[in-house]
């Protein structure tokens, strides 16, 4: 396993599993690091058909409050993120996705910097068909502050709130997030330890 892989995978085991979902993805993610070297998007839309994707969640913990951007191919509401650049690590690709859609600087304090969540999703829309293996990384964002985002791939953003979210397209593993988001703004910092929550 080359060295840009095998950090990858060092962060994939540090996730804790939330569900028996996650845990399957988790697996199947590993064993894919294990099978091949050609886990970046090389050329767009769908090259190779399986790639990472960092994705960034901007989240206000005491409004309670997540912003989501309706991504133009996808027609989706989706957090900001994009694809993990050969031999970039995945938290750098988290910040640089920040920058570039939202126009902030990642401020990693939520619950640290290591990815929340794992998830395998097979995309739909405009280039559907292949599958994002996506690690969620929070930021902290401000439910009182305006964010613009990128116009090439959102149509829009909004705040959303956790305890009522009822969106109708979110990304199809979007509740399960926020169950797992939930679990971690609730937990001590004791307990996120013993749990690998940073």
């Amino acid at each position: 396993m080359n060295p840009a892989i095998a950090v990858i995978a060092e962060i994939v085991r540090a996730i804790t599993p939330f569900d028996t979902l996650e845990r399957q993805h988790i697996a199947e993610t590993l064993a894919w690091l294990e099978s091949t070297d050609d886990v970046f998007r090389r050329v767009k839309p769908d090259t190779p058909p399986r790639h990472l994707v960092s994705y960034v969640v901007l989240v206000d913990p005491e409004a309670r409050a997540v912003f989501l951007g309706r991504h133009l191919l996808a027609d989706l509401w989706l957090p900001t993120g994009g694809h993990i650049s050969p031999g970039e690590h995945p938290l750098d690709a988290a910040g640089r996705e920040a920058a570039e859609e939202l126009g902030v600087p990642a401020e990693f304090t939520v619950t640290g910097t290591e990815p929340l969540f794992l998830t395998v999703t097979t995309t739909v829309g405009t280039h559907s068909g292949h599958q994002d293996v996506s690690l969620w990384y929070l930021i902290r964002g401000d439910r009182s502050r305006e964010y613009a985002l990128d116009p090439r791939e959102f149509s829009e953003g909004r705040w959303w709130d956790i305890d009522t979210f009822a969106i109708p397209d979110p990304d199809p593993h979007f509740p399960r997030f926020l169950a797992k988001l939930e679990s971690a703004l609730h937990a001590s910092p004791t307990q996120r330890r013993a749990s690998n929550v940073p």
